[in-house]
């Protein structure tokens, strides 16, 4: 998604009283259980945060209101809860959460977003004294034909309600449907970007929130990565112009847990490859090389059946 030149160069303000406010929330904190829903201290051994819980359903609710009220994204509680009917999951139905995390193999800096996962990670500059943090959120990208591209980039400029100027491929494919789409889209309810936009060093593409927050935890988007409305407006102010951000493709994750205890989380690969024998090579390779005992350190059968089913569970290894 792209906004037009004029519209960005009349935006650059930042809002000093939302800026105070954020800084005023950004005061030290003593443990995890004080910090937001999907905030969390780095750990002290290990590289995993959080934990999986479970809710109870209402008779109201969706999986995917629920997703939302947990921080968690489309595929994740699709793959987390199988057999559970999306629409209508029925009161008292159990709903598993997967809210725990194998941080990136990245340097903990600025943003890290993971494509194959669907989620973006943030490691916020603390004070002094100060515990480091990371956040994280999940995310909508790039649909196939328009993948989100990969490699280290940086946040360049904060729009607050962005009018949107629909590319010209958009244009012909609405013109085509007979439905011409507007040559602006401007700040309100039908506006695709909502009301925060991130640009990046990367021309036409932004981190932003969305109108249509269903699609968060999918490849829907045309490259563009999107946040739920919430989200977007947490970190938009606590961004700093000029952060990097690192987008990678890692579809598979090896972890480690207080004691040295293993884990492997493996998603679909975003170019829909199957993993092979190579990979299965180089995952055991990693394990091994991590815990130093030799090649007998590692269940080759389990690895090989977690990397099939790329469920996006985390497994621990035997």
């Amino acid at each position: 998604m792209t906004s037009h030149p004029l519209q960005i160069i009349k935006q650059l303000c930042v809002s000093s009283v939302a800026l105070g406010a954020w800084l005023l929330a950004s005061s030290a904190v003593a443990d995890s259980s004080e910090l937001p829903k999907g905030h969390f201290l780095l750990p002290v051994e290990g590289n995993m945060v959080g934990q999986v819980y479970t809710v109870t359903a209402t008779e109201e609710d969706t999986l995917l209101d629920i997703a939302r009220a947990h921080n968690v994204g489309y595929e994740e509680i699709r793959m987390a809860n199988p057999d559970t009917s999306l629409w209508v999951p029925g009161e008292g139905t159990e709903v598993t959460i997967p809210g725990q995390y194998i941080l990136p193999d990245e340097t903990r800096s600025g943003i890290v977003i993971n494509v194959a996962e669907l989620r973006l990670y943030y490691y916020p500059e603390v004070a002094e004294g100060e515990t480091p943090r990371v956040e994280t959120y999940p995310i909508g990208i790039g649909r196939d034909a328009y993948n989100t591209p990969l490699g280290i980039t940086e946040t360049t400029m904060r729009l607050e309600n962005p009018a949107w100027y629909p590319p010209e491929s958009i244009r012909r494919e609405a013109a085509e449907r007979g439905e011409p789409a507007p040559a602006v889209v401007p700040p309100g309810a039908d506006n695709p970007l909502g009301e925060y936009a991130i640009l990046l060093d990367i021309p036409g593409y932004l981190i932003h929130g969305t109108n249509q927050p269903d699609g968060i935890g999918m490849r829907a988007s045309r490259g563009c990565i999107r946040m739920h409305p919430e989200d977007i407006e947490s970190v938009f102010w606590r961004v700093p112009v000029g952060t990097q951000v690192n987008i990678i493709d890692s579809p598979i994750k090896v972890g480690w847990g207080e004691g040295g205890k293993r884990y492997i989380q493996a998603f679909t690969a975003t170019d829909e490859q199957v993993f092979g024998m190579e990979t299965l090579l180089n995952v055991v390779g990693l394990i091994e090389k991590h815990d130093g005992i030799g090649a007998s350190s590692a269940n080759y059968e389990q690895v090989s059946e977690i990397l099939e089913r790329a469920n996006g569970q985390i497994v621990p290894i035997s």
